[in-house]
């Protein structure tokens, strides 16, 4: 084991005997990566499924000409977000303007079923759900 993992390990093994959830360490080999499309007018996939308890790294690209939103305003109430800055103020969405990504890092702490959409082309279909298992 390398200096860096070592010191990654002890760091998750001291978080989680404090009961704290080891989100510092989403970004590293641990975190499971999930890629999210959005384009017009749709998110590929539309239907995302988490564990409770593990990191994850979203990473969310916008191919599409439009800015898009990936709003889960009651999935984000239920996370430990390592990088809140990348939501809004409100801290319900991630804006994506067009051919640009953005990065989530977070572990999802509630099991349940939540809505996701772009909350400005819902009209058109741009939806989905997120589940926590």
């Amino acid at each position: 084991m390398g200096g860096r993992t070592k010191r990654l390990a002890r760091a998750a093994v001291i978080l989680i005997a404090l009961g704290i959830p080891a989100v510092a360490a989403a970004d590293g080999p641990a975190a499971r990566n999930v890629t999210v499309v959005a384009s017009e007018y749709r998110f590929s996939p539309a239907k995302l499924s988490f564990k409770r308890g593990v990191a994850y790294r979203l990473h969310i690209e916008n191919h599409g000409k439009e800015q898009h939103e990936f709003t889960a305003p009651e999935f984000f109430k239920t996370v430990t977000l390592r990088n809140p800055e990348a939501l809004n103020a409100d801290r319900t969405e991630a804006e994506i303007p067009p051919g640009t990504a953005k990065d989530l890092f977070f572990v999802p702490q509630q099991p349940g079923r939540y809505p996701l959409r772009c909350s400005d082309h819902d009209w058109a279909g741009m939806t989905g759900e997120i589940t926590v298992k």
